[in-house]
C-alpha cells in the first residue's frame, strides 16, 4: 500500500514518477590570478575540462549561450577572463536512464526511515543519474508533506550508500541531528581496520550497526569462511574523472568477512554472505574478485580486483561510478 499523510505502517510505499527530463546541472568556477586570469573563455574550458568535451564541444556550448560570466551570457569564445570573474556552465537537461521510483518503508519514526531500496535505483546523484535517486524521492516526499519529513527543520538524507545495482535496507535520517548520530554509528570502528590489537578487535565487535550482504559469485569457494584484508585505492580509468576504485596495496584499509551459504557445483557458483567492517566504494565486488571469485554478471571487475580491459564501444560510465 502507499503511505498516507500520517502513516507509520510497515511495508507502505511512496514515490513519484520521474519527469521525462531532469533540470540539468550548473557548474561554478571562479577565475584565479595565478592560473586562469588572462586566458580566453574557450581555452579555460577546453583545457580544464577536456574530459567533459573536446574543443568543438565547448565551442558549441559557448555559442549556445550555456556559459555566463558574472551572470551575463557570453557567446564569444575569445572573451578574456580576469581575476575574480564568476563562471557558470549550464549543462542542458537530459533524459536519465530508466530507474524504479517506488520505495518501500520498513520502519519509520520521527528521526529516521528505513527503506527497502530496489536494484537499479541510485542513492545519491552521480554520473548520468542526477535526479533519479533515493535522495530526490526523499526530498519530494518532504516537500509534499506526506510524512513527518515535512516538519520544520527536516533534513531528509541517506546516511550510507548501496550500489545502484544492489537491493537492501537503506537507513535515511530526517534531521541533521539524526544524520550526525547515524553517520557516527556507521563510522564507528572503521578507523580500526588494519589494527589487530586485542582492544581494537573487541571495540570492533561492539559496533552499533553491522552491514551484511549476500552475493552470488563465479566459481566454488573451497573454504567455508574467509577474511579479506586487501586495501582499496584508485586508478585512472576512462570515463571516471576521479579514478576507479581497485585492489591496491597503497589504498585504504578494508576488511570483509565472507561466509559460504551454498555451493552449486553444477552451475559453478557460490552463494556467500559478506559482512564489511569498512565501507569502501565497490568493496564487495573488489574483494570477491580479488580472491578469484567475481560477482556473477559483474561487467567491470575481473579476477584480482582489477577492471576488465577497457572497450570504448562498451563504456558504461554510470556503472563504473556505481556504489558497491
Amino acid at each position: 500500500m502507499l503511505c498516507n499523510n500520517n502513516s507509520r505502517s510497515p511495508l507502505c510505499s511512496f514515490g513519484s514518477p520521474w519527469p521525462d527530463l531532469n533540470e540539468g546541472l550548473f557548474y561554478n568556477d571562479v577565475v584565479s590570478t595565478s592560473s586562469d586570469s588572462g586566458l580566453t573563455l574557450i581555452h579555460f574550458y577546453s583545457s580544464k575540462y577536456k574530459n567533459s568535451a573536446p574543443l568543438q564541444g565547448w565551442l558549441q556550448r559557448i555559442h549556445n549561450g550555456q556559459i555566463t560570466i558574472d551572470g551575463e551570457v557570453v557567446k564569444e569564445p575569445k572573451a578574456i577572463l580576469r581575476d575574480g570573474m564568476e563562471l557558470v556552465y549550464h549543462r542542458l537537461p537530459w533524459r536519465e536512464p530508466d530507474a524504479p521510483y517506488l520505495l518501500q518503508v520498513l520502519y519509520e519514526d520521527d528521526d529516521m526511515v528505513a527503506l527497502n531500496k530496489p536494484p537499479g535505483l541510485q542513492v545519491l546523484p552521480g554520473g548520468l543519474f542526477q535526479q533519479r535517486t533515493v535522495l530526490m524521492q526523499l526530498q519530494w516526499r518532504a516537500s509534499k508533506g506526506s510524512s513527518s519529513l515535512a516538519i520544520q527543520g527536516s533534513h531528509p538524507v541517506p546516511v550510507h550508500r548501496l550500489g545502484r545495482g544492489t537491493s537492501g535496507i537503506l537507513l535515511c535520517a530526517k534531521t541533521k541531528v539524526a544524520k550526525t548520530s547515524l553517520a557516527a554509528y556507521f563510522a564507528d570502528g572503521t578507523s580500526l581496520i588494519g589494527d589487530s590489537s586485542n582492544a581494537n578487535m573487541e571495540q570492533s565487535k561492539r559496533r552499533k550497526i553491522s552491514k551484511i550482504y549476500r552475493a552470488l559469485v563465479n566459481g566454488i569457494l573451497n573454504q567455508d569462511k574467509i577474511i579479506i584484508k586487501q586495501p582499496i585505492g584508485t586508478m585512472r580509468y576512462p570515463g571516471v574523472a576521479k579514478g576507479l576504485y581497485v585492489a591496491s596495496p597503497s589504498g585504504k584499509p578494508a576488511l570483509s568477512k565472507v561466509e559460504v551459504l551454498e555451493r552449486d557445483s553444477q552451475l559453478n557458483q557460490t552463494l556467500v554472505q559478506v559482512e564489511i567492517e569498512s565501507g569502501r566504494p565497490h568493496q564487495i565486488r573488489i574483494h570477491l574478485s580479488f580472491i578469484g571469485h567475481p560477482l556473477l554478471g559483474d561487467p567491470l571487475y575481473d579476477v584480482g580486483g582489477q577492471p576488465m580491459c577497457f572497450d570504448s564501444e562498451h563504456e558504461d560510465e554510470s556503472f563504473a561510478e556505481d556504489g558497491r
